[in-house]
């Protein structure tokens, strides 16, 4: 590991885990009124294009924390698409 993936993996880490305990929330709520399809929808394809782009420069952190991301958006999406 190149010793500059530190950062990527650390920022990543903290990004992916900022959305966990919105989606635990939802799901113990079951309410998602609140949250926005569209923004949703559009933050699982903007996720998208990040981890296309890892995996085409091959970049370990983008790769990893961006596919997590986008398993965590798509419980999200789920959770909008039960709940609101």
């Amino acid at each position: 590991m190149v010793s500059q993936d530190v950062f990527g993996f650390i920022g990543g880490a903290l990004v992916t885990a900022a959305y966990v305990p919105q989606v635990v929330k939802l799901f113990r709520l079951k309410s998602a009124h609140e949250i926005s399809l569209p923004f949703t929808i559009i933050l699982i394809c903007g996720m998208a294009c990040w981890l296309a782009y890892g995996l085409v420069y091959h970049l370990t952190p983008v790769i990893i924390w961006n596919a997590a991301s986008i398993a965590l958006l798509v419980a999200f999406l789920y959770a909008k698409l039960k709940y609101g």
